[in-house]
């Protein structure tokens, strides 16, 4: 794809979610928003569609024997999965189960669609899933991997984490050759051939729904008022204060589910490329630039502003955007310019920068972890009372 294309691409892209989000006005965005509308329409009748027939029975779901835990949401991106999924697999490995992560490694390098096709015209056996961890060790990079499961498999030693969009197949391949009795689909919430025993649904407290409506007008994969298909419903991104109305909407489509409120809480700064850690205090009163490719950029921006980091310019890129030289060549440009003392990322772009980048300034990445703060006393007993009790499994209907 040449450069020229790509930028139209990107620029088409970020046009469409200004027009979701409501950051452009005037009669072009007012049509568009239109279309897109009428679109929704089409994609709604779809994914009920396909949700009528699994509860219905024409299409089945395959059972695999072993604990399927679904962490996912209604919306597209930005709730803060990622770190639920690592502190559940975490919690889990330490209590002695054999845990998978499966995951669909989105915008990861996969096979071409020529060969997938020559794999069903030829009656040719399709490759086993990609093994990003085998438990010991990282065996592929975030680019033939995917970001999220990458950074999993970089931070969780002891667990497997194995990519394919087929999760069925993904799912039995670690229990043959792993022997595993856990799985965790990542972001599995709207895959539907493999029934997890649990689903777990995040909700981003800041931005729950957005504005109501489904893809491409608005964020949701599913309408809100599939809420009742959820085990149980995470609160994530909290500040704390109780949002009395979301809670209610909540359990007016899942009556008595017990909603669990979490925050994302910075832990330190990792600096690329070196084994260097610092403190938080330790951005304090520092003139920093910042740049991030993820859904909600403010939510990064924020953390770095509350740590007290001053932020002398931002770029923003889409999410799970594979930078260039030439973006860096910009970055670095505008922080020597600005005379910042270093830049800061998050660590889910982390991954994606390569390898022996020479940093003209210093890159630094906020590691963050999650903090149960109502719902349970602490992460552990979330997952001990759902994990090891008796759980409530919620039809489709």
């Amino acid at each position: 794809m040449s450069s020229w294309l790509k930028r139209q691409l990107n620029s088409f892209e970020h046009y469409t979610i200004d027009v979701i989000f409501g950051r452009r006005e005037g009669m072009r965005a007012t049509v568009f928003a239109g279309f897109l509308q009428g679109l929704s329409y089409i994609f709604s009748g779809i994914a009920q569609s396909r949700l009528w027939l699994y509860r219905k029975r024409i299409l089945h779901d395959q059972p695999l024997g072993c604990l399927v835990v679904v962490v996912g949401n209604l919306t597209v991106g930005g709730t803060g999965k990622t770190p639920v999924v690592e502190k559940f697999a975490r919690a889990l490995r330490d209590r002695g189960r054999k845990v998978a992560i499966l995951s669909r490694g989105y915008r990861s390098k996969s096979a071409p669609m020529w060969k997938k096709w020559w794999y069903r015209l030829s009656h040719t056996a399709e490759p086993p899933p990609r093994i990003v961890s085998d438990g010991q060790r990282v065996l592929l990079d975030s680019e033939q991997a995917g970001d999220e499961p990458y950074m999993l498999a970089r931070n969780l030693p002891g667990v497997f984490v194995i990519v394919d969009k087929n999760r069925v197949k993904a799912g039995t391949y670690a229990i043959k050759k792993f022997g595993c009795d856990t799985l965790i689909l990542d972001d599995g919430f709207q895959y539907l051939p493999l029934k997890g025993r649990l689903n777990l649904l995040l909700v981003d407290k800041t931005n729950p729904f957005g504005n109501g409506q489904l893809l491409p007008r608005g964020i949701l994969r599913e309408p809100i008022k599939h809420l009742k298909r959820a085990s149980y419903v995470f609160l994530t991104k909290s500040d704390g204060v109780r949002d009395v109305e979301l809670e209610e909407l909540i359990q007016k489509h899942n009556p008595g589910v017990d909603i669990i409120e979490c925050a994302h809480r910075p832990q330190y700064l990792q600096r690329f490329g070196t084994d260097e850690r610092q403190p938080l205090e330790w951005l304090r009163g520092k003139k920093v630039g910042a740049f991030s490719g993820i859904a909600v950029p403010e939510s990064f921006e924020k953390f770095v502003r509350d740590l007290g980091g001053h932020i002398a310019f931002t770029r923003r890129f889409l999410d799970h955007y594979r930078f260039t030289s030439e973006d860096f060549v910009s970055i670095f440009t505008e922080g020597i310019e600005q005379k910042v003392e270093f830049i800061v990322t998050t660590e889910k772009d982390a991954v994606r920068l390569p390898e022996g980048l020479p940093c003209a300034v210093p890159i630094y990445y906020l590691r963050l972890e999650i903090d149960i703060i109502r719902g349970a006393s602490d992460f552990d007993e979330a997952v001990e009372r759902i994990c090891f009790h008796d759980a409530p499994v919620r039809p489709l209907d």
